[in-house]
């Protein structure tokens, strides 16, 4: 079924419409899937083709370290959330941990999103942590990794919000913080980033680390490997 619009779009009219209307945002999602022709948002999503299985999550926990800081970076409506939550499922699924730490979405938006895989990968869905703190911060993910076992996949949504609050450090400060912690731990920390929209007038197929969008400075050296996705497409590169 041809959607009538890039998957980013309905993104954003869905988010029009809960401010409009005064709705939840899944509400609102699963409105403009109706509009398109599917009885929820899940069922949209997983209509939009997924990456190959040689470029999958499980390829990309593969190939990360314990310790390793993750840069996964995509423009809107390209697969990068998923991404994330699939990163954790398939964590889940090898007897690891994984947590979700989100800026964006309420816990139940996010939980809905990570149950919308369970047909592909199947984990036990109940061992996913989710939180959807407005104090999230360097020092707030510290203290709430401190039990961690060494390899637990951490997922944080999504890195240019990080310091949004005046009274939290610069988000240069809190990457290099984070760094060492997970260093010093065996944690794995993925950050989920924004890529500027200058790119879509770019003729590269997948975006870069010049890409990444930075409204704050940050140096982009401080993580260890990067993921970027673009139309299905995914490139894994290790930086340090």
């Amino acid at each position: 079924m041809q959607l009538s619009a890039p998957i980013f779009q309905l993104k954003r009219q869905a988010k029009q419409l809960s401010r409009d209307h005064g709705i939840p945002l899944h509400a609102a999602l699963d409105r403009i899937a109706r509009q398109e022709g599917f009885s929820s948002w899940s069922l949209l999503a997983a209509h939009i083709p997924r990456v190959s299985s040689d470029h999958s999550a499980s390829a990309l926990l593969g190939q990360l370290c314990p310790g390793d800081l993750v840069l996964l970076g995509a423009r809107p409506g390209h697969g990068k959330t998923m991404m994330g939550l699939e990163l954790i499922a398939e964590a889940i699924k090898a007897g690891r941990q994984g947590v979700f730490f989100t800026l964006e979405f309420n816990e139940q938006e996010a939980r809905d999103r990570f149950h919308s895989i369970a047909g592909r990968i199947n984990p036990d869905f109940e061992d996913i942590q989710i939180d959807a703190s407005d104090a999230i911060s360097a020092d707030y993910v510290m203290d709430r990794l401190r039990a961690s076992p060494r390899g637990t996949i951490v997922v944080i949504d999504y890195l240019q919000i990080m310091d949004q609050r005046r009274s939290e450090p610069d988000l240069s400060k809190q990457v290099s913080v984070l760094k060492a912690f997970a260093a010093q731990s065996g944690v794995i920390i993925v950050f989920i980033s924004q890529i500027d929209r200058i790119y879509e007038f770019s003729e590269k197929p997948i975006p870069e680390l010049t890409d990444v969008r930075l409204p704050n400075p940050l140096d982009l050296a401080l993580f260890d490997k990067a993921c970027f996705l673009n139309n299905g497409r995914t490139r894994i590169d290790t930086l340090n």
